[in-house]
């Protein structure tokens, strides 16, 4: 299977975890869940472009990827 699908099937196992996270109160954990999605759909992003990339920084890689493709402004805000 091709990593990148890896990467997404996994973003989209974390952002599940972070919304039953906040379902059911643990706030702290949904944060770093939701944080930890973030970075594996960005890097499902790079592993497609066949590009590298290390780091956990939201805004650092947006910054990378903005070199490749357009990255909305409110990303850059979010990060």
């Amino acid at each position: 299977m091709e990593r990148a699908i890896d990467w997404m099937k996994q973003a989209e196992r974390d952002l599940e975890r972070a919304r039953l996270d906040v379902e059911f109160g643990f706030y702290e954990w949904a944060c770093f869940t939701a944080q930890q999605s973030a970075e594996k759909a960005v890097k499902a992003v790079f592993q497609k472009l066949k590009k590298s990339l290390r780091g956990h920084s939201l805004l650092k890689m947006f910054e990378e990827l903005s070199v490749e493709l357009e990255v909305p402004r409110n990303l850059f805000d979010y990060a």
